[in-house]
């Protein structure tokens, strides 16, 4: 965008000093690219300040992209807890299982499909408090993380080594019988 900018600059001053009366770029042109570019939106008013507010560094920082609970009386900490209790086969991931944000989730739902096992997950890029509590619950710094009968399991790597070494088949036979007599 800037060398775009700069080059329409320089075909412009070249241009303007062939006919002075033509001017391709004009200054409040590029005075709006320079307010957008340092973060700063709006026009500038004659007294130099912004007439519209400062963009955060941080998306998360404006209210309209803070996380909401849907518990607002348990701490993050009880629904990371409740949510390992509740779910037989649960997969803290980037996105959803029909719609994962990541190689790695994609990779993990892949994996327990293969068993017909029902799953739950929870998305955490949508409240990074959550994501927080799920990584202090477990000592593990990445995703995704999966819970099997309430234990910790692992990642994507971990799923995918127990289902080429039989293992994972022998941990979720018992959850996929129980979804079959339903």
């Amino acid at each position: 965008m800037a060398r775009l900018m700069s080059s329409a600059l320089i075909r412009g001053l070249v241009r303007s000093s062939r006919a002075p009366s033509v001017a391709v770029v004009s200054q409040p042109a590029i005075q709006h690219f320079r307010n957008y570019s340092s973060g700063l939106g709006g026009d500038s008013s004659a007294s130099g300040e912004s007439s519209s507010t400062r963009v955060a560094t941080d998306p998360d920082t404006h209210q309209d992209f803070q996380p909401t609970s849907k518990s607002p009386n348990m701490s993050f900490d009880d629904i990371v807890a409740q949510d390992i209790k509740e779910n037989p086969v649960l997969i803290y991931m980037k996105g959803y299982p029909d719609a994962p944000r990541c190689g790695f989730s994609a990779l993990a739902v892949k994996v327990l499909k293969l068993y017909d096992v029902p799953i739950s997950a929870r998305d955490i890029l949508g409240d990074l408090k959550l994501k927080e509590s799920v990584k202090a619950h477990t000592n593990w710094p990445t995703f995704p993380q999966i819970f099997i009968k309430g234990e910790f399991v692992g990642g994507s790597d971990i799923i995918l080594d127990m289902h080429q070494k039989g293992q994972l088949k022998d941990v979720l036979g018992d959850i996929a019988q129980k979804r079959e007599e339903k």
